[in-house]
């Protein structure tokens, strides 16, 4: 039993050893495709912009004003109302998330 056992273990531990449990997010969520917004309202308390936006493909939503989740919270000080940006989002946890974004030209 405790041959089959380290047996076992001793064949696990490459495969385990090989995948990177701290990679970042595989290219193509780094290169979703951005969508333009209007943001509306900043809210550092929640931690959330609200943006008025288009289509999101990304996560299946038509155009609407909604509050996003932020990937980063530095960004709330950086972004105003009436900023026009692309950015995109994704779902994490059950919760429409800005994973990037960039001012809009």
């Amino acid at each position: 039993m405790r041959l089959l056992l380290s047996l076992l273990l001793g064949l696990s531990l490459p495969a385990f050893a090989q995948h990177d449990h701290h990679a970042s997010p595989p290219a193509a969520a780094r290169a979703a495709t951005l969508s333009d917004g209007t943001v509306r309202k900043i809210d550092q308390v929640a931690g959330e912009v609200v943006i008025q936006h288009g289509p999101l493909d990304s996560i299946g939503m038509p155009p609407m004003t909604m509050g996003f989740g932020v990937a980063d919270k530095a960004w709330l000080s950086k972004l105003k109302a009436g900023d026009r940006i692309r950015f995109a989002a994704e779902m994490r946890g059950g919760n429409a998330i800005v994973s990037r974004y960039e001012m809009a030209k």
